[in-house]
């Protein structure tokens, strides 16, 4: 009886141990599935970031094919550097309002944009500048300066060929003509713009177009002076999705006595500030070969201060 007995203790023993032991082997292969489940999926690629880059690749890839489509031999990087003009059209009428645009990001973009072009003695310097620091601009020109002759027409298409983007900154560029007694006539304006689009379509081809206009002395300044003419006038270019671009920064290479280039730079920098967007307003017509001096030197404290450039388009 007692020999039973201890035989059915030591089987006990056994059982519990065996017990232990596959209760131990159970426990080491759940934490191995669990390590080679967390190794895996911690290696495989984020299903959001993969679809953030291949929608990155097709908008790069539709905008090349747009830009092949109009002509324009813009690089694959110029794409990235540029900007929805109606973007920058409602985050500068926020800001001239006195309110925060809702732009803000704390991302620091700069836009350089240049007035009353091509001429034959300054644009040809400024893209030469350009081209050598890699920076692209927003180049408003007007009409009547671009059909001016053969060369001013072969600026415009490097213009386009360099990566650069061009708004449209009325033909005549004539205030009293686009102003009559300081008020602002839609009709007559309009059919400036759009002679200038024709103008350029010539030029560029048939298939080239812009939704990026500047009025000559500022939208805002109408605004103020006329605002009855001037809601007629942008219920117009609504109508043709186009969009006016004012600026926040200039060097006043256009107001008050002429400056050498350092002034222009001294200018510049007051006005620049701390600006989080600067579409900065300079102009390349003739006279301005000081804007082409001072070019360099605004270029060189922008880079410094970390903005990156982008086109208006």
């Amino acid at each position: 009886m007692e020999k039973s007995y201890v035989q059915n203790r030591t089987r006990a023993h056994r059982m519990k141990r065996k017990r232990r032991r596959l209760l131990f082997i159970i426990i080491i292969c759940i934490v191995l599935i669990i390590i080679k489940l967390f190794d895996i999926f911690s290696s495989k690629p984020q299903p959001v970031k993969t679809i953030e880059y291949a929608e990155k690749i097709e908008s790069v890839s539709t905008d090349k094919l747009n830009n092949e489509s109009k002509g324009s031999e813009s690089s694959l990087q110029n794409v990235s550097g540029v900007e929805d003009a109606a973007f920058v059209e409602k985050y500068l009428n926020q800001q001239m309002q006195g309110q925060r645009p809702e732009g803000i990001d704390g991302k620091k973009v700069v836009y350089l944009s240049f007035d009353d072009g091509p001429s034959v003695t300054v644009t040809p310097k400024i893209l030469d500048i350009l081209k050598k620091e890699n920076v692209k601009a927003t180049f408003f020109v007007v009409g009547k300066a671009v059909e001016e002759n053969e060369v001013t027409k072969k600026i415009t298409k490097r213009l386009i060929k360099e990566g650069h983007a061009i708004g449209n900154h009325t033909y005549s560029h004539d205030y009293s003509y686009l102003y009559p007694n300081q008020t602002v006539n839609a009709s007559i304006f309009m059919n400036d713009i759009e002679k200038t689009n024709q103008i350029l379509k010539q030029v560029l081809g048939q298939d080239f177009s812009t939704r990026v206009i500047r009025f000559p002395g500022g939208h805002m300044t109408w605004q103020r002076n006329d605002p009855d003419g001037m809601e007629v006038l942008d219920k117009a270019f609504h109508d043709k999705d186009y969009h006016q671009i004012d600026w926040n920064v200039l060097p006043k290479d256009a107001e008050g006595a002429p400056k050498n280039a350092e002034q222009l730079i001294s200018e510049f920098m007051r006005s620049m500030g701390n600006r989080e967007k600067a579409v900065v307003l300079m102009h390349d017509t003739y006279g301005k070969e000081e804007t082409a001096k001072a070019l360099p030197g605004i270029i060189s404290y922008l880079k410094k201060q970390g903005y990156e450039f982008k086109t208006i388009k």
